[in-house]
């Protein structure tokens, strides 16, 4: 979310910001300042384990942002999109951000993977600015395409499933997201990712060769995938932590979810009750926590309340088990891999 008042303006215009899960991200959700990343990395450098490894987050990136004054410029008739480096710039108290990503990378607090080129639906988005869907181009004029489509407007419309197949012959384009995400993040970071995260879940198991072609060893699946086909038909398929595709893909599962922004439930107890349960079942305890968590620009107490409850975690995590280790997600993949 750009902006309150850009909140205030399209929920007050009728945009579905505040349905589902959507309200806490809408609400709190924006780019990460440099005060956001300090404040996570202090919680994160505070905790060791045994062998004196800080805590770690492996955030999973987004490259890349539609390039809004582009496609205006264009009719809407083109898609253009920016690295999300320039987009930084245009955030207040992101302008220099980046530095922070690169010292959390050096110091192995901070070290990210890759979730896609963009969060979004490109081909869906589109089309729905090039209809002159109301709500898709007042959005697009606060800089924004996180919300729910009106679905009597725009049927099976899905802006933030960035892989959703609209018809299968989108795969081929889909295919070139993911090269293009791939070299942007080796242009941004230094480095190739061997961890990709599907935005929303939502990936044609068929791109699987894709990603290995292109250096991806392991990626992120539910236990129970909805694999989408095209027109609207899905394909329900089980998995399981560990499990090797034929594309050559290791499957892993998150198991352990973080989400103290969301005042449903006490984060702290529930994930350390999963935390137990991975390890009585001899797994990983693969922790699942999303950015709005520790996000302050709109709202600090957001960001100030998950912290608090951040740390309370990993130094309960550390007393309860005190053999534990923390690593990477691309680290545990290597010690994964030598076990097969």
């Amino acid at each position: 979310m750009p902006s309150l008042e850009s909140f205030h303006l399209l929920a007050k215009e009728g945009l579905d910001l505040t349905t589902r899960d959507a309200q806490r991200y809408n609400i709190n959700d924006t780019l990460a300042t440099i005060s956001d990343l300090q404040n996570l990395f202090e919680v994160l450098f505070n905790t060791k384990d045994r062998h004196g490894n800080h805590a770690v987050f492996t955030p999973i990136a987004l490259v890349a942002n539609p390039d809004f004054q582009k496609i205006r410029n264009s009719g809407f008739s083109e898609y253009y999109y920016e690295p999300f480096t320039e987009t930084l710039k245009k955030y207040p108290g992101c302008e220099n951000s980046f530095d922070l990503w690169k010292e959390g990378i050096q110091k192995k607090l901070f070290v990210p993977q890759i979730h896609g080129r963009e969060h979004l639906n490109v081909k869906a988005w589109m089309k729905a600015l090039q209809m002159g869907d109301r709500h898709t181009r007042l959005a697009f004029d606060q800089g924004l395409w996180g919300f729910v489509p009106d679905q009597k407007n725009l049927p099976g419309f899905d802006f933030q499933a960035a892989f959703l197949l609209g018809d299968v012959s989108e795969l081929e384009y889909q295919k070139s997201v993911i090269i293009e995400g791939l070299t942007l993040f080796e242009e941004i970071f230094g480095y190739r990712p061997v961890y990709f995260v599907p935005p929303n879940r939502s990936l044609n198991n068929a791109l699987n060769y894709t990603l290995v072609e292109n250096e991806i060893k392991y990626r992120s699946v539910s236990k129970i995938q909805e694999q989408p086909l095209g027109n609207g038909r899905i394909k329900k398929v089980i998995h399981w932590h560990g499990q090797k595709d034929k594309s050559g893909l290791l499957y892993f599962t998150r198991n352990c979810m973080f989400e103290p922004s969301h005042p449903d439930r006490d984060w702290v107890a529930s994930c350390l009750n999963d935390i137990k349960m991975a390890f009585l079942c001899r797994k990983p305890a693969i922790i699942s926590t999303h950015r709005v968590n520790y996000i302050g620009a709109l709202h600090p107490s957001n960001r100030d309340k998950s912290l608090r409850q951040l740390d309370a975690l990993l130094k309960e995590i550390i007393k309860r088990w005190p053999d534990c280790e923390f690593m990477t997600t691309a680290q545990l993949g290597a010690i994964m891999t030598q076990g097969n």
